[in-house]
């Protein structure tokens, strides 16, 4: 059973009625019946029946003060998944509403351990999709993950560590950017204890051990401040809590130090009824001890991008022990706490009972979700996109003024382009020139907290250069700055774009007329949503996709039409040419057109025969032979006259080495099964080389050599089920 506090429906219904005079009890019965019959006799890993786990995800919605149709959506959320429910069923049996919260989470179900592959990147892509239609769907999403964490005991150890990592990585700074610390510190200190048992351990043991001797501390603290706050009549409740684990393991690795020397384990709320008095309340604990300096921040008067607002300081207590204080008003704490969910649920409860919401959720505090959205859009290559995703979540934020005084946020490492462009997409354009603190600076100057930024126009500007591209560190920015060359150099980046798509079809051997039919480009129109030719000659000539991608989906349209035999013979008349054999190169790699070239494998992607394959020829060196995914291929790829066209020739005529990796939870006899598997694929081991990390996974690196892809496929298979094994993938 769980270590977690089992709660029922009633418990649901019971939190449901605390926050809202009205709710719909009977559409939450019916949901959580309508689950239940559905799921039938499904268990979890725990052994307990499967209806508890959307329950308990419904539960963490309820507390966080959601809508009773966030709860059914969340009492559903795998009944799409995991029965035969359509939702096209769930629309009619419930409304339009929960189907499509329901629908949304089933797709994100499908994410699993992050790599930067094509189909996983889409799997993230679609979370973004979906939380721009609708916020509550990230916010089933997150309270799923968060029961799941807590029942991941249940799980095999390699398991555990995948899911933890993507939580660490995603789920934990998604909680954070959307503001809702209850659900971020929890999968946060989920994920520490199993991906650092050890640490972990070590540290729950050193709190435990001194406990008593820091609550007596906080305790005379707090009774030192409760007094002189009423006697300066401020209406004020304190708390002291501990910090969470994972906040302290990650002080103590950033400052290299130990648990002994890390004093402000327990910070001390004040919350009290109105702005003024939390001032007020600042005033009074700088008189009762001395400030640390450079450790006070005021989120009131400039708020973090996540709506989190309160005041921040840290104080020098009895014989020098510091200890934070941070003073926020109950709305503050609620927000704190609840994040967008708060804003969300206070939206509801204003319109739901007739009256106009007096609280404003300001549209550039969630801007960076409308902007996430729209980079990600044409954004084709998936390392980018996870790369600017990382961005997105992890990075910090630094606050800057115009000389009016009004506040910016921006990434850390932003410049004043980025700045020009936050305030209008007019300024960025026209910009030429700035000032941080009044003085004259570059323009590609990083910005710090607290700088005052002002940017300099000119109706001249010639407007913004391809480089800036390169420097600006905001996802809106390089929006602006690329919708710009996209409209106004649109005539250049068409005719750009039909030449780029010309030289792809002559590499190919094939006319224009003939390819471009409706019925072959329209494929790859619609595969990439272009509404008509001169966008899709745009894009290409934009480089926001390549020629290549185009022309081989349409390719593969002419295909399903002409046979294989057809379109030898297409391409012969076509061509013109007199078709002769090649002679194969000694690696067995035939280059089209070309005999006796020196042809080379080339050492980033160890291309086998099977492999999709595609030649560069170099300078001095012959024709280096690289897989089409290979990750070297996108900055070769724009030089599209020296691409060639290659191919296997037919034959078993030599032997290729290829790497593998190999990742499993070690154990004694591990490395000796792997190579046992390897000699029973009558494969060569030509190296082998293993580690064991602190995690007690093992990571080992084999070299094999194969004849073709058939028998590394093979191979890999044979591996995968060694013992303990639980992820073995050939190195690009």
């Amino acid at each position: 059973m769980s270590e977690y506090k089992q709660v029922g429906i009633e418990d649901i219904i019971s939190v449901m009625k605390k926050n809202s005079w009205r709710c719909d009890t009977k559409l939450m019965l019916k949901a959580y019946t309508y689950a239940k019959n559905k799921h039938g006799d499904q268990l979890r890993r725990s052994g307990e029946p499967y209806i508890i786990h959307p329950v308990q995800v419904a539960y963490t919605l309820a507390t966080l003060e959601l809508d009773e149709n966030t709860i059914c959506a969340a009492l559903l959320h795998d009944v799409l998944e995991d029965t035969q429910t359509t939702k096209e069923e769930l629309s009619k049996d419930f409304n339009q509403e929960v189907a499509e919260m329901v629908d949304g989470v089933t797709k994100l179900n499908k994410l699993s351990y992050v790599s930067v592959e094509e189909q996983q990147v889409e799997n993230y892509r679609k979370m973004f999709l979906a939380m721009g239609k609708d916020i509550r769907v990230i916010l089933i999403k997150l309270a799923d993950r968060l029961h799941n964490m807590r029942t991941l005991k249940y799980l095999s150890r390699d398991r555990q560590i995948a899911n933890a990592t993507e939580t660490m990585n995603l789920y934990a700074p998604l909680a954070n950017r959307l503001g809702v610390y209850s659900l971020k510190w929890e999968l946060e200190d989920l994920s520490f204890k199993y991906l650092y048992p050890e640490e972990y351990r070590e540290l729950v043991e050193g709190i435990d051990k001194k406990r008593e001797e820091r609550l007596k501390f906080i305790d005379l603290i707090l009774e030192q401040i409760r007094v002189e706050l009423k006697k300066q009549k401020i209406d004020a409740e304190i708390t002291g809590r501990a910090k969470h684990l994972y906040s302290i393991y990650r002080k103590m690795k950033r400052d290299n130090l130990t648990l002994d020397q890390i004093y402000d384990l327990f910070a001390l709320r004040i919350i009290v009824n109105s702005i003024k008095d939390c001032y007020a309340a600042l005033g009074v604990v700088h008189e009762l001890y001395s400030p640390m300096p450079g450790r006070f921040k005021d989120y009131i008067a400039v708020p973090k991008p996540n709506l989190y607002q309160s005041l921040h300081t840290t104080l020098i207590g009895p014989k020098g022990t510091p200890f934070e204080v941070q003073i926020r008003t109950w709305d503050m704490h609620r927000i704190a706490e609840f994040g967008i969910a708060a804003h969300w649920a206070y939206k509801e409860k204003s319109f739901s009972s007739g009256r106009k919401a007096n609280v404003k959720v300001e549209e550039d505090k969630l801007s960076w979700i409308r902007e996430t959205l729209e980079w990600q859009k044409d954004m084709q290559d998936p390392e980018e996109f996870m790369q600017t995703l990382k961005k997105e979540l992890f990075e910090d934020e630094v606050y800057v003024f115009t000389p009016k005084g009004a506040i910016k946020v921006l990434p850390k490492g932003s410049t004043p382009i980025d700045f020009a462009y936050q305030i209008h997409a007019e300024i960025g354009h026209h910009m030429v020139g700035c000032k941080i603190n009044s003085k004259m600076m570059p323009i590609i100057t990083p910005i710090k907290n607290g700088d005052i930024v002002e940017i300099i126009t000119s109706d001249n500007s010639k407007g913004p250069s391809r480089d800036w591209l390169k420097i600006v560190k905001s996802s809106g920015a390089k929006n602006k700055i690329s919708s710009w060359f996209k409209k106004n150099q649109r005539e250049e980046n068409i005719i750009k774009g039909k030449e780029l798509i010309e030289k792809e079809i002559k590499k190919i051997g094939m006319k224009h007329e003939e390819l471009f039919k409706p019925e072959f480009i329209g494929a790859a129109l619609e595969r990439y949503k272009y509404g008509s030719l001169d966008e899709m000659f745009a894009s290409v000539g934009f480089g926001s996709i390549s020629s290549g991608k185009i022309i081989a989906r349409a390719l593969e349209e002419y295909r399903k039409v002409h046979s294989e035999e057809n379109l030898e013979k297409t391409l012969e008349e076509l061509s013109k040419e007199k078709i002769h054999k090649n002679k194969p190169s000694q690696n067995g790699v035939v280059v089209k057109g070309i005999d006796n070239c020196l042809v080379k494998l080339s050492k980033c992607c160890n291309p086998v025969p099977g492999d999709e394959i595609i030649g560069y020829i170099t300078k001095g060196r012959g024709v280096s032979v690289h897989r089409t995914d290979c990750v070297n291929m996108k900055s070769l790829i724009t030089e599209d006259n020296r691409m060639i066209d290659v191919y296997w020739y037919q034959a078993d005529t030599a032997a290729y080495n290829v790497d593998i990796e190999v990742y499993a939870n070690d154990r004694v006899g591990l490395l000796a099964d792997m190579i046992g598997e390897v000699g029973a694929c009558k494969c060569k081991l030509i190296a082998v080389s293993s580690r064991a990390t602190k995690e007690k996974i093992a990571v080992t690196d084999l070299t094999v050599e194969v004849m073709d892809i058939e028998q590394l496929n093979k191979v890999l298979k044979a591996i995968r089920k060694v013992d303990s094994v639980y992820e073995v993938k050939r190195k690009k």
